[in-house]
């Protein structure tokens, strides 16, 4: 079991890279693998390697490395840079729009009526066309899809709002990984969907993400609170759920199966968010934002079920929650496992802890 950072991998922060080592060593218990640290380029591992990758990888990367498919990695492989982020999920502005090699145009066809209405766009002149479209109608939600945590950004109203957002982005950066530009949507509640796989095991789940005030008195992610299952999609389907929970999970598995227009993607870990707020006209809305192939906020909560799943056999539903508090003095509640408690160089102080809140038994 070795720690991967991928050639085109986001920076983390300290607290990041100690939640991703701590996650390495719990799936190596769950496997019984030894755990080897960072992976050593050119090192001879004795037995099969399996990595746990910061960031979803490239396929040429992968192959590489040895990675043939789900089994090798806790994450996933995409064919191109751009197929890593939301940039997949919307239409390009028009037949003659710039467009990356391995574009997918029936992928955003076939996920179309899931995502908010929007563009995906390649250059500046693209998206000055695609934001004059929606301006028309409401505001726009402008995205860099390799930010994180509601960063890189805005909501504009303007063409010249949205020229000021794009100078501040590489231009190379737009070329390769394109900028989203789509309505926005207010009051939302964010679902967290996965479906995960490691040796045998496989579980999925439904949740809802939670948002805290950081250190900057900022509105941030702070955590997921998740009803994993064992079984696949149908297991899920199973599960007593409200009825927008069952249309987010639908919405997210669709999402998931039109992945087939990308060939060579592979992967173990199935994140999806799915937004369910208010649109410009006042109606509710139910769509998949974005999703993620790699260790992510919710991955401890995942972590922790699939240890109670192997662990006991008879467990059919965990319920397990990740926590993530800023502000000096914060305290984790019993039976937590924390992952981290101190202070972060670039977010200052903060507490990160997992527990599990409630397990339900069937007969083995």
């Amino acid at each position: 079991m070795v720690v991967y950072f991928s050639r085109l991998g986001r920076k983390l922060r300290t607290d990041q890279e100690l939640m991703l080592v701590a996650n390495a060593k719990d799936l190596a218990r769950i496997k019984h693998y030894d755990f080897g640290g960072t992976y050593r380029e050119g090192h001879s591992y004795s037995g099969h390697v399996y990595f746990v990758p910061e960031d979803t990888l490239l396929l040429d990367e992968a192959s590489h490395l040895g990675i043939r498919g789900p089994d090798d990695l806790y994450g996933g492989v995409v064919p191109y840079p751009f197929a890593k982020t939301k940039a997949i999920t919307h239409q390009l502005v028009d037949d003659h729009a710039e467009r990356p090699d391995g574009w997918s145009s029936a992928f955003a066809e076939q996920v179309r009526n899931v995502v908010l209405p929007g563009y995906t766009v390649f250059s500046a002149h693209d998206a000055k066309a695609a934001a004059e479209r929606i301006i028309s109608r409401t505001a726009v939600r402008v995205k860099a899809p390799l930010a994180t945590g509601g960063k890189g950004q805005a909501l504009v109203t303007s063409v010249e709002e949205l020229d000021a957002f794009v100078k501040d982005v590489p231009a190379d950066d737009i070329a390769t990984y394109g900028l989203v530009l789509e309505e926005n949507l207010q009051q939302v509640r964010t679902l967290s969907i996965g479906h995960i796989t490691v040796d045998k095991l496989t579980i999925t789940y439904h949740g809802t993400q939670r948002f805290t005030t950081d250190n900057d008195g900022r509105s941030v992610y702070g955590g997921s609170d998740l009803v994993c299952v064992r079984g696949g999609w149908g297991a899920l389907d199973r599960l007593s759920m409200t009825d927008k929970t069952r249309v987010g999970v639908a919405e997210a598995k669709l999402y998931d199966e039109a992945m087939h227009e990308y060939p060579g993607f592979v992967a173990s870990r199935r994140n999806y968010d799915v937004g369910q707020g208010v649109d410009s006209k006042g109606r509710r809305r139910s769509v998949v934002f974005e999703s993620s192939w790699r260790i992510g906020g919710a991955t401890s909560a995942e972590i922790m079920a699939l240890t109670e799943f192997t662990r006991d056999p008879s467990v059919h539903v965990v319920e397990a929650s990740h926590v993530e508090k800023y502000g000096s003095n914060r305290k984790a509640p019993p039976r937590a496992v924390t992952h981290f408690q101190g202070d972060d160089p670039e977010v200052g102080p903060m507490i990160r802890y997992t527990l599990v809140t409630r397990m339900q038994r069937r007969p083995i």
